[in-house]
């Protein structure tokens, strides 16, 4: 018995998640607690972790569970499933909080922070900490031309001024 990784087929999460759990399959989609405005409310969004994967257990045969509706592909290793690690899976279990995964917060910035771009194309540019992005992606908003433009940056890509 071991986890196994499966792409899935665009926008058919719901359908490989039935289709594998008929078959037998234990399945794992981590979903992630994103907060969004929209419309002028805040909402909350359950996104998968990782878009377009999920976990499944293989205790004998995976052939089935390649030629589910809704999966694209296995992660293979040569001729068999990759093997994703029981400690990886309870890592990511441990990071729930009610369901969803909760990605720690690494900076503490307040928006309007003064950073400075170290890494990449942008590196020595100044700009304005506008907020984090699930995923570790940070909002920066550069002055770049004579105009201020919002930039998704990687969060160990700026520090503050």
């Amino acid at each position: 018995m071991f986890w196994a990784c499966a792409r899935l087929e665009a926008h058919r999460e719901r359908l490989a998640l039935h289709c594998l759990g008929l078959n037998g399959y234990t399945t794992y989609l981590p979903r992630l607690r994103e907060r969004r405005a929209s419309h002028g409310r805040k909402i909350e969004i359950r996104a998968p972790l990782f878009p377009g994967y999920l976990f499944l257990q293989v205790v004998n045969g995976w052939w089935q569970a390649r030629w589910s509706p809704g999966v694209a592909h296995l992660i293979m290793d040569g001729a068999v499933p990759a093997r994703v690690p029981d400690t990886v899976i309870a890592q990511i279990r441990e990071s729930e909080r009610d369901g969803l995964v909760e990605l720690p917060r690494r900076r503490e910035l307040a928006p309007g922070t003064r950073v400075r771009v170290t890494q990449g194309p942008l590196a020595g540019f100044g700009g304005l900490y506008a907020g984090q992005r699930p995923r570790e992606r940070i909002l920066v908003l550069l002055t770049v031309l004579g105009a201020c433009r919002p930039v998704e940056l990687r969060a160990g890509n700026i520090e503050a001024v």
